[in-house]
């Protein structure tokens, strides 16, 4: 039985697909660079944001770190405010603190641009803990956080069993085999390519928001919730 949830922000708690496009025109134009393709920029929702600049928008290092810069910038601004709530995912939320479960949010989002988007969307009292990036340069970004998240919640190598991180990339499941946690692939705003999660460790995918729950939730407490 799992008793810490560590979920990722963007296409896990957050359809963030509309903030993260009219944040990465923003950057591009400021920079002179022509905008991404939708196909691009949805690839690029989950990963650390200097990675997309380099890797799916061809910019040079130091062009990528003012890129995202000013990605975060009008995201503080503007996109924080385009954010969605996945359908049925407060209610989730609301099933596992009922359970009993200790929450924490684990990011490659910046943790103030976190904490900004759980407080719009009515979701910030959930988690007990709020962990993201804190510097463009962090190796191994998500591994980081989940480790840091652990720490918050004073979690020893023994009771790694008991820590489940929630995600919808493959950046999560490797994350989490990094820190030696479990890691269930969620598919809820298909921003990821078909697969990707379980080849990358996940030990299951589900679809939908009351799904996540019941993968999570002891047999006894699904079906007294189902009997409601």
């Amino acid at each position: 039985m799992y008793r810490y949830i560590l979920f990722d922000l963007d296409g896990t708690l957050t359809d963030s697909s509309e903030g993260h496009y009219a944040c990465m025109d923003y950057a591009l134009e400021k920079l002179g660079r022509p905008k991404a393709t939708r196909q691009i920029a949805r690839k690029a929702i989950g990963p650390p944001l200097i990675e997309s600049f380099t890797v799916l928008c061809g910019l040079p290092d130091q062009e990528a770190e003012r890129a995202a810069a000013l990605y975060m910038t009008y995201y503080h601004i503007v996109g924080n405010r385009m954010v969605r709530n996945i359908p049925g995912l407060p209610q989730t939320l609301r099933r596992l603190r009922e359970a009993g479960l200790e929450l924490a949010v684990a990011s490659n989002k910046e943790t103030e641009a976190c904490r900004q988007v759980l407080q719009n969307l009515g979701l910030a009292s959930y988690f007990t803990h709020v962990v993201g990036t804190t510097h463009a340069r962090e190796e191994n970004p998500k591994a980081a956080v989940i480790g840091m998240a652990m720490e918050r919640f004073g979690i020893s190598p023994a009771q790694r069993e008991q820590v489940l991180m929630v995600g919808d990339r493959r950046y999560d499941a490797e994350g989490a085999a990094s820190c030696g946690i479990a890691c269930l692939g969620v598919n809820f705003c298909g921003f990821a390519p078909e697969g990707e999660t379980i080849a990358a460790g996940a030990a299951a995918v589900v679809h939908t928001a009351e799904a996540l729950a019941d993968y999570i939730l002891p047999a006894k407490e699904r079906r007294e919730h189902h009997a409601l």
